[in-house]
């Protein structure tokens, strides 16, 4: 039971900005930072493309489009304070995770359609265009367009079979009926005004009748803007240490985990990997800043078909760069046997100088580990709420000296608030990654400046 949406920032705005806007390309900033805010763990949301951004709640099967209609009114107050309402929609879009993050790439001309009530060509879902003060559903796709269009006519078809009927009256009792002809009276001849000359007639509006508005799909349409570029399938999580202040290198992650765990399935987070091996070599030639930390899945590590096609993908990675990567293993068993990560280490330790193992179990047993066999132990947060998550971290805190015995550094992953971020630096965690540090970046951190995101927002 989990409702995932896309939802879509569409401008309805005309002219050019007015004092107190926030400029149109600062707004991608502002509603991340507002949706954050509003949608709290442990709901979870991130952008995935240009004003898209996916929102996800485990505990319902649809969106409330009434809180969603709530967060619009909010957010246009925050973009355009002092503006009457009709600035901005929100277009959402609920379905299943590969068709919320088709609809987060569609182009302005793709989302015109849907507004005309087209549909799109893709998987069926539900959509809503929301402003402040209004919440219209539309059909998703093609089909089902064609569908609500031949509905709608035949309503307007028998709406107007009905107003014939009424207007089939016998000829005889209409003229008992009409009432005796009343003689007009006949004023003077009014001059009438010439028409302007290169122009239209003017035609003055009828007493009493409003000025027709433009509609939501009008307005977007008086401006139509290149379509976004399809986001891509990763990002990069900052990391941060906190007892130096300082960054100090990026961690690539999936956007799809933004939005649900991952799958389960070996074959599936092989994909995943691969994706991520190949578009971190892509960061590797511009990147030149810190540790850059890749993923696999401790199965795939021990099987020898993945391993093969891993080695396909780390043949490409220049052995320059050896010095700087980081393999993330996740997925590790809490009794995960010596042999197998020996095994691991093995056949990483050509193209990456550190090995960090991940693991949701903040009691993870260390005793067995022979000395340099794992450089990092990352604690993945994944508690529903507050005092689960900084449990979590207690335990884990508590086991410090073991940790130090060890030699192994202590890193806590999926970081959501300033408070776990505290938590974190009081109990001695070198280094913290997630959320609260940054938000998914598009590319590696460039430089060891900077502070995490939660904290600046605070000062701020």
């Amino acid at each position: 039971m989990t409702a995932i949406a896309c939802l879509r920032i569409l401008f309805t705005a005309d002219g050019e900005s007015q004092p107190g806007d926030i400029p149109k390309h600062k707004a991608q900033g502002v509603a991340d930072a507002f949706l954050k805010a509003r949608w709290r763990a442990p709901r979870k949301c991130g952008a995935v493309a240009p004003l898209a951004f996916v929102v996800a709640d485990h505990h319902v099967e649809h969106l409330d489009p009434t809180e969603v209609q709530g967060l619009a009114a909010e957010l246009e107050k925050v973009l355009f304070p002092g503006r009457p309402i009709g600035q901005i929609a929100l277009m959402t879009f609920e379905g299943d995770e590969q068709a919320v993050l088709k609809f987060a790439s569609l182009s302005q001309k793709a989302l015109k359609g849907l507004l005309n009530g087209e549909g799109y060509g893709g998987e069926p879902g539900r959509v809503h265009v929301i402003t402040a003060d209004s919440i219209e559903p539309l059909p998703a796709t093609r089909a089902e367009a064609k569908v609500h269009a031949e509905e709608k006519a035949a309503e307007k078809k028998s709406g107007l079979a009905a107003a014939t009927t009424i207007e089939r009256e016998p000829a005889s009792a209409k003229a008992a009926a009409a009432p005796a002809p009343v003689v007009p009276v006949v004023e003077p001849a009014k001059a009438e005004a010439p028409p302007a000359k290169d122009g239209p007639p003017i035609v003055k509006p009828e007493p009493g009748k409003a000025k027709p508005q433009p509609s939501l799909a009008t307005k977007l349409a008086a401006k139509v803007e290149p379509p976004p570029p399809p986001p891509a399938e990763t990002g990069w999580w900052g990391i941060y240490d906190l007892a130096e202040g300082v960054f100090v290198g990026s961690a690539i992650g999936m956007r799809a985990d933004l939005i649900g765990p991952p799958p389960e399935d070996d074959s599936k987070l092989l994909k995943r990997d691969l994706i991520a091996l190949t578009d971190a070599q892509g960061q590797l030639k511009t990147a030149k800043f810190g540790e850059i930390h890749v993923p696999f899945g401790f199965w795939n590590l021990t099987t020898p078909a993945s391993q093969d096609a891993y080695k396909t993908r780390l043949s490409r990675y220049p052995l320059d760069q050896q010095p700087r990567l980081v393999a993330t293993v996740y997925g590790t068993p809490r009794e995960a046997s010596i042999g197998m990560l020996q095994q691991a280490r093995a056949f990483l330790q050509g193209s990456f100088a550190q090995m960090d193992v991940r693991i949701t179990d903040p009691t993870f047993p260390l005793s067995g580990l022979p000395p340099e066999l794992v450089d990092t132990i990352t604690l993945v947060l994944d508690g529903e709420t507050d005092h689960d998550r900084l449990k979590q971290i207690l335990k884990f805190v508590e086991r410090k000296s073991q940790y130090v015995a060890k030699g192994v550094r202590q890193v806590v992953a999926n970081v959501t608030s300033d408070v776990e971020l505290e938590a974190c630096k009081a109990g001695g965690i070198t280094r913290v990654q997630g959320p609260a540090v940054t938000d998914l970046l598009d590319k590696p951190v460039a430089s060891a400046e900077g502070a995490p995101v939660a904290l600046a927002r605070n000062a701020a």
